[in-house]
This record gives C-alpha cells, sequence and structure tokens, in this order.
C-alpha cells in the first residue's frame, strides 16, 4: 500500500491560470481551436482566473478561436 502521490515537480498542486506569470488558482475554462490546424471537434484548453478570463477570451476571440467558456 502506498501513500498520497504528489504531483509531478513539474506540475502545480491545483490548476492554475493560463497567463503568462500568473500564479492565481485558475476558476474558468476557455475552449477553443484553430480551424486552420485542428477539425471541428477538437478543443484545446486554456485556464484563466477571473482577473484574465476577459482578456484571455478576447485574445480567443480576435482571432475566432474561442468556441466557449466554461466554470472550472
Amino acid at each position: 500500500m502506498t501513500g498520497p502521490q504528489e504531483p509531478p515537480a513539474d506540475q502545480p498542486a491545483e490548476p492554475i491560470c493560463s497567463a503568462k506569470g500568473c500564479k492565481r488558482p485558475a476558476s474558468w475554462r476557455l475552449l477553443w481551436n484553430n480551424p486552420a490546424l485542428h477539425t471541428p471537434d477538437r478543443r484545446k484548453t486554456w485556464l484563466a482566473c477571473d482577473d484574465h478570463r476577459e482578456h484571455l477570451s478576447g485574445f480567443l476571440d480576435a482571432r475566432r478561436f474561442l468556441r466557449a467558456v466554461e466554470p472550472f
């Protein structure tokens, strides 16, 4: 029997915001795809804190990549 496993050193213990330099916990999931590269049903995911949700969503939406924003 083994004890609780620690996450790998390169992975945070809890999911964090995808914004550059942000270390806040993620509270939103931004689902997107690039239609030039991905099939219509493929979804990539960025995570966002409350402070960066609008900025990251706007970045993806301006490129017509944003498909959905969901609470995380």
